[in-house]
């Protein structure tokens, strides 16, 4: 199977949330194709690391922003245009994951400026600027699809963020510009736990595994690439969406799926049913 033509060596990636976790491990990825690196994160600290651990093969270069903030957008691509000319493989990845209640306002805004303007931002400013044969991806969430009870702010961003991906790669169409939204499953990363888990539990996916899986499938032009884990197959992932889906379709309460009521017929929905693949995807 043909590679992505993205994933050459000369070509520019600029990747938010790049100073650890899956933007790192695509970091990383990109450089193993001779890719130069704009990096971007809100801690300058960790970029430093960041880029000392991949090395300087090519070009790499650094950028401490929020990307919450456009003004900082505007600066970093005057920067970037002037390091890099251009950018080939934009990967808007940065994302934080805070909880809190519905009487917290203050939670809700800072959930969506950044993991959803922060994506926002990042197209309006580098599209204008990409170049032929490009790629964008965009990180959600499976949060954002079968939404979970919890945290109802980034469910939302993640929501929102499948909303836009999805418009984006219906109007760039006819233009030489693939769109994917990148779907990690359980993956130990920063955010795992809050933050505080240090070792990766034995279901979750390491972010080399999710950056593999990405461009596997980008190889193969998918739009969705929705990543398993070593807990959850494609199969069981593609279940759950689909119950999801059918409390509209079934006229069921939201969420059904974590309500007591439904808990068992869920369950053994899911347990029994099958999926005939063969290009599309059905119930038998």
């Amino acid at each position: 199977m043909a590679s992505h033509p993205v994933f050459r060596a000369g070509k520019t990636a600029l990747i938010t949330g790049a100073a650890s976790g899956i933007g790192l491990a695509v970091a990383r990825l990109c450089r193993s194709h001779g890719m130069k690196l704009a990096l971007v994160d809100l801690d300058q600290k960790k970029l430093s690391e960041a880029k000392a651990s991949i090395g300087e093969e090519a070009l790499t270069e650094t950028f401490a922003k929020d990307v919450s903030q456009i003004e900082q957008w505007h600066d970093l691509k005057s920067a970037v245009e002037e390091s890099f000319g251009g950018v080939d493989f934009l990967m808007l990845n940065a994302a934080i994951g805070l909880k809190s209640g519905w009487d917290d306002t203050e939670y809700f805004h800072k959930i969506m400026d950044t993991n959803l303007f922060g994506v926002i931002n990042g197209i309006s400013t580098f599209l204008p600027v990409a170049r032929q044969q490009s790629a964008i991806v965009i990180t959600g969430s499976k949060q954002g699809i079968t939404n979970p009870p919890g945290n109802p702010a980034y469910n939302a961003s993640k929501a929102a963020i499948k909303s836009i991906a999805e418009h984006l790669s219906y109007d760039l169409r006819d233009l030489p510009i693939s769109v994917h939204l990148l779907v990690p499953g359980w993956t130990f990363t920063g955010l795992t736990g809050g933050g505080t888990v240090k070792e990766r539990p034995d279901g979750a996916w390491a972010p080399v595994q999710v950056a593999e899986y990405l461009q596997q499938k980008m190889n193969e032009g998918v739009f969705y690439i929705i990543c398993p884990d070593n807990d959850v197959t494609v199969e069981k992932d593609r279940k759950r969406m689909l119950w999801s889906v059918g409390d509209i379709v079934n006229e069921r309460p939201p969420l059904s799926r974590w309500r007591d009521e439904f808990k068992s017929e869920a369950e053994e929905w899911t347990r029994t049913v099958e999926l005939v693949t063969g290009g599309n995807e059905h119930l038998v």
